[in-house]
């Protein structure tokens, strides 16, 4: 029961992690479209977008992935099998780069912070393709959790149809993007 009752907390705060994750890097891209409103808009937006970003940050964000963390690893002391399983080594893998997309995701609120309200260098449209990233982690964790080892026997089946889905979505990224500039 207790095992239960921690993967269930640790779902409900993966939910509240990613839906941090998500719009935080949205929150960039809302920042970075203000470029062309005039200084009075701009400069009223990208302070509110900039106290949303820490506030979406330090309040949400980061308090649910560490609880989320705190979750996983005593699910793994719980159930210490987990560890002899492939499909859980790839799932720790996608973790991997969860981690580092988060350390991005930090590196880039301290930057906006620091920004004084100028201009963010990165392109408009590199925001956009970066704030698909977590929903491709987020694809590959619940379908290596949920298929287990269905995903070492049809790997390359599954590989196909996650690039299949990868491309899909920039291309519809980039469609949005050129669409919006005319």
């Amino acid at each position: 029961m207790l095992y239960t009752i921690i993967k269930a907390l640790h779902i409900i705060f993966m939910v509240s992690y990613f839906a941090g994750i998500f719009y935080l890097v949205r929150i960039f891209v809302y920042y970075k479209d203000t470029d062309a409103f005039s200084d009075e808009k701009k400069s009223i937006l990208r302070e509110q977008y900039i106290f949303m970003a820490r506030r979406l940050w330090n309040i949400i964000t980061v308090p649910a992935g560490i609880i989320m963390a705190v979750c996983g690893l005593v699910m793994i002391f719980l159930n210490t099998g987990l560890m002899k399983m492939p499909w859980f080594h790839l799932k720790l893998t996608f973790l991997i780069g969860l981690a580092i997309y988060h350390y991005w995701c930090w590196k880039k609120v301290k930057h906006l912070t620091q920004l004084n309200g100028n201009t963010l260098e990165t392109a408009n449209l590199k925001l956009r393709q970066a704030n698909e990233i977590a929903t491709f982690i987020l694809f590959l964790v619940v379908f290596t959790v949920i298929l287990k080892y269905q995903v070492i026997e049809y790997w390359w089946q599954l590989i196909t149809g996650f690039f299949v889905l990868v491309f899909l979505i920039m291309m519809t990224v980039k469609l949005v993007n050129k669409n919006k500039k005319k």
